[in-house]
């Protein structure tokens, strides 16, 4: 079995919970450091909202949302391994506003979606660096209908990356390099 890995929700009301999560090639979970920067962008967003985590990994994104106020959230997540951390964590927390979902993103984000489906206030999208898929995403999240009026959406991707592909009605409200790592809060208008 793969050694496990620990990650620790920094603000809400589970934290200090430390979530475990496989050792699996190319998971790399967001940093504390980061991770409290994105969510000072987000606190005036996440009270209420419905969030999408595209890439859930280690679920430090859609937990640390649902841990400070989003009204619901839906990890998406290919890895067989990594699914099943996933809800051995959400039933250690016992949460019931977090959901899972066993899919690639680009599956999820292609799915017709229906009148009533939900519509998304907050997207984290931190795919696996160098498999290009943050040009198809962004266009799926935009073009399906996915995304609410107002809706943010945080990308972390690889320093150099140039993100000049993004939908003309996104705008980038906040951005920040730490190391080999950019990432971006953009507001769709």
């Amino acid at each position: 079995m793969a050694k496990a890995n620990r990650v620790r929700i920094i603000g809400g009301k589970w934290r200090g919970r430390k979530l475990e999560f496989p050792d699996v090639d190319g998971l790399r979970p967001t940093t504390d450091p980061i991770r409290e920067t994105l969510f000072n962008w987000l606190q005036p967003h996440l009270p209420q909202s419905n969030c999408l985590d595209l890439y859930a990994g280690s679920g430090a994104l859609g937990f640390e949302a649902a841990s400070r106020g989003a009204k619901n959230v839906l990890m998406v997540e290919k890895n067989v391994h990594i699914i099943k951390a996933l809800r051995t964590n959400k039933e250690l927390i016992n949460t019931d506003n977090v959901q899972l979902m066993h899919r690639s993103a680009i599956d999820y984000l292609k799915q017709k979606r229906k009148a009533g489906d939900v519509r998304f206030d907050v997207v984290f999208l931190d795919p696996p660096f160098k498999q290009n898929e943050l040009l198809e995403c962004t266009k799926w999240l935009e073009d399906n209908g996915c995304l609410s009026d107002d809706a943010v959406i945080y990308i972390e991707c690889e320093r150099k990356l140039d993100v000049d592909f993004l939908p003309a009605n996104w705008t980038e409200y906040r951005y920040k390099t730490t190391g080999k790592v950019s990432y971006y809060l953009y507001h769709r208008e």
